[in-house]
């Protein structure tokens, strides 16, 4: 239970972080609204087009009677609109992180070396081009494991009583799990930390990444809030990777040396 609230108070110390420094709240906000504009877009595309899709990909149903043809291409219709707002909320974080790579990489570093005891912040050494397909190929990775699980929860969301109980709270725990992943790997992506031993990581501290993750997830599931929420959540993934790493903060430092605390 100690780990589930410091996870969330990392969440609370991110936010705090980007409201001290307007800049780099300004600057992280940019990806996440053109992320945003894109998504909506598609959503809104998806709503006007997405039954003249389902009657174009069910010809077999043309000669049904009536209700029954409506009824059908409505339910499809309606989860067609559901799996793509689920696809959304999944993939907002990885697209948004790809966007805004450079804007986030930044941050995050300013983040290290703000509460690193000798002010500087780790570095990859590598270049951008490569530090961009690092990141596009491991988002890859996460979003495939993240559709299975959505596929799998979404076929158990159908079992009574189990799937209006038990669902709902694993899907928002994989949710938190795999945002906490995409969010803090910026930071440690830069310490050369590969996807297998990021998964590795968290895993070995999973109330912590749920406390972080969940309900940002939860949060996430209103579009603008997530953009605004965005740039704190980087700053408090980076001080959470820190945690995980067992690298001291400045903030630990004078703690340790205040003669009334230790």
């Amino acid at each position: 239970m100690r780990d589930l609230g410091a996870g969330f108070g990392y969440l609370l110390k991110g936010q705090r972080w980007v409201g001290r420094h307007g800049r780099q709240f300004g600057f992280g906000l940019l990806p996440g609204l053109i992320t945003l504009v894109l998504y909506a877009a598609a959503l809104v595309a998806l709503a006007i087009w997405g039954q003249d899709f389902v009657g174009w990909a069910t010809p077999f149903a043309d000669d049904w009677s009536s209700p029954w043809l409506g009824l059908f291409r409505g339910f499809l219709t309606a989860v067609l609109f559901a799996l793509g707002l689920l696809l959304a909320v999944l993939t907002f974080t990885a697209v948004t992180l790809l966007i805004g790579q450079p804007f986030y990489e930044n941050l995050s570093e300013k983040v290290d070396a703000d509460v690193s005891p000798d002010g500087t912040a780790p570095e990859s050494g590598l270049p951008f081009w490569r530090e961009l397909w690092i990141s596009a190929r491991d988002s890859l990775r996460i979003l495939v494991r993240a559709g299975l699980w959505g596929v799998l929860l979404f076929a158990l969301g159908f079992l009574p009583f189990v799937g209006q109980t038990a669902v709902p709270v694993v899907g928002f725990l994989v949710t938190g799990f795999f945002l906490t992943e995409e969010l803090a790997a910026v930071a440690l992506q830069r310490r050369g930390v590969d996807l297998r031993a990021r998964l590795a990581l968290l895993r070995s501290r999973k109330t912590l990444v749920w406390g972080f993750g969940t309900p940002l997830g939860l949060a996430f599931l209103v579009p603008f809030v997530a953009v605004f929420l965005m740039p704190g959540a980087v700053a408090g993934a980076t001080l959470l990777a820190r945690d995980l790493l067992g690298e001291e903060t400045a903030e630990e430092d004078e703690r340790v040396g205040d003669p009334v605390t230790s």
